[in-house]
């Protein structure tokens, strides 16, 4: 049995259509993917592009002939310019966690070509409507009840460490992307000596924190609405009964729930990092009031399950700010990279955002006056005597 046609609005383009820019590594894929295609039940001729990413990624859609599984992903990840292996590392441990992800299926490892499972094509960020936070809170439940089940499964030797040099190697990337070649300052100076200062207590507020798996880019555009069981979310995988039971979540395994992409970055570091990144999102703001509550949900689940949050609310919160900091820094510093160095100009259209929270979280904090000068120095701002999240 096949899988009915899609409709013509849908129709796929061929596998030809495509586009490459090395027509040997095309031949490759035709080859492999032919290879493959009996024993995946898959339909050559219907691949076509999926996705792209800020990387050297890109990710197609091939459909299959198996009732129920219309398609499947394939991800072209040149090996000499992306490496695979963490991929399939993390995919294997989120499974190991109950937490839904790409399964990988097939991988030509010295090709850099991987079949996945296909997690659906609408993801959090699109379902959202940032006017309406209530409407969104089932969601967050959702995202925190995978959050804590991936922080649970937490072993150290396992992922790489977020450790010192990592810190201070992602803050470099603001002075010296954002600053130097998107805004044309120098970084020299009062200015440069007022970053020193501030990336110093940043860096060693986030060394204090407790470590676990971090995934780096949790948040609602790699978050995908799922509606159909996955591998990795059976009963068997989950943590203890009643762990996750806090405001009666949701669990994994059937109806809608969230699948994860975009973890092949996962380290083992603070705890504090993927709630910064969840609601301190690249791509969408909430006010003060949102971003408290579903922390407060977060840290609530995350005492339940025995995780190693503060068990004074308040400090965690301060010790989420400051590890938003972290990201908020970084994340301009690549925006700014991916336009000059890389061509990819929309991202740049995002950093308003980062440097509205910058701002928010640096004039909080005494300690951080240094910073928030930098910034209104660089961009021509004036101090904030107030804070709000707010929607930029």
């Amino acid at each position: 049995m096949t899988a009915p046609p899609p409709p013509a609005s849908l129709a796929p383009r061929p596998a030809e259509a495509l586009l490459w820019t090395d027509p040997q590594r095309a031949e490759v894929f035709r080859a492999w993917l032919s290879g493959i295609a009996v024993a995946q039940h898959l339909l050559p001729d219907t691949v076509r592009l999926a996705s792209a990413d800020a990387s050297f990624r890109r990710y197609f859609r091939v459909d299959t002939s198996i009732p129920g599984t219309p398609t499947r992903i394939v991800m072209d990840a040149p090996p000499d310019k992306e490496n695979s292996d963490p991929f399939v590392q993390v995919a294997k441990l989120m499974a190991e966690a109950g937490v839904t992800a790409p399964q990988v299926l097939e991988w030509d490892r010295p090709n850099g070509f991987l079949l996945l499972d296909d997690l659906g094509r609408q993801t959090m960020l699109d379902v959202i409507d940032p006017a309406k936070p209530d409407a969104s809170r089932p969601l967050y439940d959702q995202a925190i009840d995978a959050l804590v089940r991936w922080q649970l499964a937490s072993k150290p030797g396992v992922l790489p460490p977020y450790e010192r040099a990592l810190l201070e190697r992602e803050l470099a990337l603001f002075p010296e992307w954002y600053i130097g070649r998107h805004r044309g300052v120098a970084v020299e100076g009062k200015l440069k000596e007022r970053l020193e200062r501030s990336f110093k207590l940043i860096v060693e507020s986030n060394l204090a924190s407790p470590s676990v798996y971090v995934h780096r880019d949790f948040m609602p555009r790699n978050l995908m609405i799922s509606v159909a069981p996955t591998l990795g979310t059976g009963v068997s995988s989950l943590p203890p009964e009643g762990a996750l039971a806090a405001s009666g979540r949701p669990g994994g395994g059937s109806g809608t729930t969230l699948g994860v992409l975009d973890f092949q970055d996962a380290v083992y570091g603070p705890i504090t990092y993927d709630i910064a990144s969840l609601m301190r999102d690249a791509f969408l703001s909430w006010d003060e009031e949102f971003v408290l509550d579903v922390t407060v949900r977060y840290w609530q689940a995350a005492r339940k399950a025995g995780l190693p949050v503060d068990e004074d609310f308040g400090a965690f919160y301060r010790a989420v700010e400051w590890m938003g900091l972290q990201r908020h820094l970084k994340v301009a510093g690549i925006f700014a990279r991916l336009t000059l160095r890389d061509g990819k100009p929309r991202y740049l259209a995002d950093t308003p955002r980062f440097i509205a929270y910058i701002r928010a979280t640096a004039s909080r904090y005494m300690e951080l006056t240094p910073l928030l000068r930098v910034i209104d120095e660089v961009e021509g701002t004036s101090a904030l005597t107030g804070f709000a999240y707010g929607r930029v």
